[in-house]
């Protein structure tokens, strides 16, 4: 089988990398990678979405798995299908789930999933308005697509007002305000064919930039999984409560939804609350999950394709813990600099990855082109151990003023 992958960052390295591996898989293209997929996909480029489908279609490709939101809200995989090429990815309506996060909480009201308290607003006095009847703290979301950075969690006022105002400078702007919920925050994957579910080893991200889960949002500095958190009842609740209804959700609105969710959820005093939902896999939670897989990803892609995701049963590493850390530029999440020298070590560890995202090649160099440059992978039997050997990788990086949080994964070490 010939697979494309649509995009260029870790996500997507990972996904590439690993249909690489597939028995099941004879060549993975890639639109349009960056430094490091090289090694593992050849590269197209083209001029849009429209081309990216032409091109498809030239190439005679059997799957394209599309790793980002963006293009999933343009609506490429409606079109790929209209080309009769197979997509691992929702179409258009679905990806609105994701696209506009006002959407999403109407939708989770709808179908009576448990989430934050919540106003939608098109006009800034009035989310200005419900600041000062709320209160702090709060939380302050941009409704449309940003990278996993729209959002501001604001323990004062002033801060949740600033968030607001600068948000409304943006063109036909809209705002979410939320209400703060205390917790434990959990990345949780669905792949769903349309008729059937499986749920992916729970994993949790690193959101802010700083220790401590301090400092502006990001897209994520890194992640570990499967993590302790659920008894199994409490997995049981997780199911029924948000993962079934979003699901009984989709049918009931006439969304034929084939691809992934990822759900961000919050597990609270009064159980889990869904946060937002994704229509694609997390970054990095995507680098994260993929080395735990104990076999075929090609295989889970197809039966999602094939509507018979009921007769693919997933097997994971056992007594495995996966640990990524991300280095990015320094300044980020805000500007920084590009075309800083990387420099990787020569060998590694046994059971790590690096994952390029922000990268380039100029000719034999290395260099950087983007927020979130690299991503380490590793896996070990706890997460003393697993986390020890990332970060072991990581300081084996040379990257001019490279930032990275230090204490992935710290809470399950105390």
């Amino acid at each position: 089988m010939k697979v494309l992958v649509v995009g260029s960052g870790g996500r997507e390295h990972a996904l590439a990398h690993f249909l690489a591996q597939d028995a099941h898989v004879r060549e993975v293209l890639i639109a349009s990678g960056n430094g490091g997929t090289h090694s593992c996909a050849r590269a197209i480029h083209t001029d849009g979405y429209a081309a990216l489908v032409r091109e498809a279609s030239k190439e005679n490709v059997d799957l394209v798995v599309v790793g980002p939101e963006a293009p999933l809200a343009a609506g490429l995989a409606d079109n790929l299908r209209s080309a009769g090429i197979a997509v691992f990815g929702p179409g258009k309506e679905g990806a609105r789930l994701e696209a506009s996060k006002a959407y999403a909480k109407a939708f989770m009201t709808k179908h009576g999933v448990p989430t934050a308290a919540f106003g939608t607003f098109v006009d800034q006095d009035k989310a200005l308005d419900y600041l000062r009847e709320q209160g702090a703290p709060i939380v302050v979301k941009d409704s449309f697509l940003a990278a996993g950075k729209g959002v501001t969690v604001a323990f004062e006022e002033s801060v949740a007002e600033e968030a607001i105002r600068a948000l409304f400078q943006k063109p036909n702007a809209e705002v979410v305000l939320e209400e703060y919920l205390a917790g434990q925050e959990l990345s949780v994957h669905v792949v769903t064919d349309g008729a059937h579910a499986i749920t992916l080893p729970l994993a949790q991200d690193h959101k802010q930039i700083g220790e401590g889960d301090t400092g502006p949002m990001t897209g994520g500095m890194g992640a570990v999984a499967p993590v302790p958190l659920l008894t199994p009842p409490q997995l049981t609740e997780l199911e029924d409560r948000l993962i079934a209804p979003v699901l009984r959700g989709l049918e009931r609105d006439g969304i034929a939804y084939k691809g992934a969710l990822f759900l961000g959820v919050m597990w609270t005093e009064q159980g889990p609350k869904l946060l937002e939902i994704n229509v694609r896999f997390g970054d990095p939670e995507t680098q994260t999950l993929l080395p735990l897989l104990d076999g075929s990803l090609f295989a889970m892609f197809e039966a999602v394709e094939q509507r018979t995701l009921d007769r693919w049963q997933p097997l994971w590493k056992p007594d495995t813990v996966a640990a990524t850390v991300v280095l990015a530029a320094p300044g980020y999440p805000g500007d920084y600099p590009k075309d800083l020298p990387i420099r990787l070590a020569e060998s590694r560890e046994l059971d790590t990855w690096v994952f390029h995202a922000g990268t380039r090649l100029n000719g034999s160099s290395l260099l950087s082109s983007g927020g979130r440059v690299l991503s380490v992978t590793a896996l070990d039997e706890s997460m003393e151990r697993t986390v020890a050997k990332a970060y072991r990788e990581v300081d084996r990086i040379e990257l001019p003023g490279g930032v990275t949080r230090r204490d992935i994964g710290g809470r399950f070490l105390r």
